[in-house]
């Protein structure tokens, strides 16, 4: 059956995207947009009822949510990811969880909703301005390890990586201007030849495509 992501056009399917680029692994891309109608459809429906991508298919394997694809990938090719019950492996699994809570969904995807889906959501300007608020004040835990390494854990480029450069595309595209470790952290990931590749994948279809 070999492997196959589906997604494209938004930061979380980048991220499918870019670790696969990373780890050299032969996929098939399924390019469809999260407002293009075709996560409605019966065949998607069939791979992920909650209608959202990415979905990683992998034989037998059907996954979703960008962070487990991102770390299965990278235990499977023997990249990306810190050996399990190591003390790096738990800071993994302490930045995956921040990123994906406290800097995503909480703040930069309540902006989303209620900014660039707002037909859909309605609008919620207090709802944004404490989203606003709260990115600013969970990311500057983050702060002092880019201050002095070049990635979040450990001395080697990982999953958390992929999860906090496409993050902070995210606040970039909302308008959050970053501070100088954040610059050039992003600046640094964002130069990396996976990153360009699977960037100019992911992006080259609209959501709504």
């Amino acid at each position: 059956m070999g492997t196959t992501i589906w997604g494209g056009a938004t930061p979380r399917t980048m991220r499918a995207h870019w670790a696969a680029h990373e780890l050299g692994v032969e996929y098939d891309a399924k390019l469809i947009g999260s407002r293009s109608g075709a996560t409605q459809t019966d065949e998607f429906r069939a791979l992920n009822c909650k209608e959202k991508i990415p979905v990683l298919v992998d034989n037998e394997l059907v996954l979703t949510e960008s962070a487990a694809i991102v770390t299965y990938l990278g235990d499977k090719y023997g990249k990306l990811t810190p050996p399990v019950g190591s003390i790096r492996r738990a800071k993994y699994y302490e930045w995956m969880s921040y990123i994906q809570m406290e800097l995503d969904a909480h703040t930069l995807y309540i902006i989303r909703k209620h900014v660039g889906l707002a037909d859909l959501y309605g609008e919620a300007p207090a709802a944004i301005a404490a989203a606003r608020d709260g990115f600013k004040k969970q990311i500057k835990w983050a702060s002092p390890r880019l201050k002095v390494a070049d990635y979040a854990i450990g001395e080697a480029f990982s999953g958390v990586d992929i999860m906090l450069t496409t993050t902070l595309d995210m606040a970039v595209f909302f308008d959050f201007e970053l501070t100088e470790e954040f610059e050039d952290y992003r600046a640094k990931h964002r130069a990396r030849q996976a990153y360009r590749t699977a960037n100019a994948l992911n992006y080259s279809i609209s959501a709504d495509r």
